[in-house]
């Protein structure tokens, strides 16, 4: 848990970082820098997506993901929690608390390194890729939570939950998390950072957390297809 515990840290350090920097920094600046991180997280999503080859089971995750987010009506339920955080942290912050720990729980978890980094060190104890992913969400998370807020200092929520489950289970998940299914993941989550770059761009208005299930279902439409 070593290595999960480090990332965590490091989220939780350069996120307070940004919120120190982002009270100097104009809002035009701010603006532009949430653009060219919008333009940078489409092209990472980009990236992911074609790391998979199963193009049906990512349809079918996709759709099944979005009936399944939509009927829990998960994006609803965090907005309502983000509202309630924000009323108590952060009084008239227009949802940002919501936004920025969607984007950057997404940008954290989705990834192969947070999938093979945990079995890695929850198989053999080598922590060194999760060492390497700390690095670069600690870089990431100073400039994403200058531009979006205490939202991204709560990611490492996230990022404690979902990289610690898969170490402590590191030894029943080895079989299942094969290197196909987390290329899939991987594509799967992409296509949502796609969704989500859209969004801070203003092109778009996707409920991302709707769609999230997908990312799981994929993993049984692997085997089954």
């Amino acid at each position: 848990m070593l290595g999960t515990v480090v990332n965590t840290l490091a989220v939780v350090v350069g996120s307070s970082i940004g919120l120190l920097l982002k009270k100097g920094i104009p809002q035009k600046i701010t603006d532009a820098v949430m653009n060219g991180l919008a333009l940078c997280v489409i092209f990472m999503g980009i990236s992911g997506a074609l790391e998979g080859s199963k193009t049906l089971a990512m349809i079918v995750s996709m759709a099944l993901g979005a009936v399944v987010g939509t009927l829990l009506d998960l994006d609803g339920r965090l907005n309502k929690l983000g509202d309630t955080v924000e009323s108590k942290l952060a009084p008239g912050g227009q949802g940002k608390i919501a936004t920025g720990f969607v984007t950057a729980s997404l940008l954290y978890c989705v990834g192969a390194l947070a999938i093979v980094g945990s079995l890695q060190s929850g198989l053999t104890g080598d922590s060194s890729m999760l060492y390497t992913k700390s690095m670069l969400d600690f870089i990431s998370s100073i400039v994403l939570c200058a531009s979006l807020g205490v939202g991204v200092l709560l990611s490492a929520v996230s990022i404690l939950l979902y990289q610690g489950v898969i170490t402590l289970l590191a030894q029943a998940l080895a079989p299942v998390l094969t290197d196909m299914v987390i290329a899939e993941m991987t594509c799967v989550g992409s296509l949502l950072i796609i969704g989500m770059g859209l969004n801070m761009l203003g092109v778009t208005r996707i409920k991302i957390m709707n769609y999230v299930p997908a990312i799981f279902i994929v993993i049984g439409l692997c085997y089954i297809m």
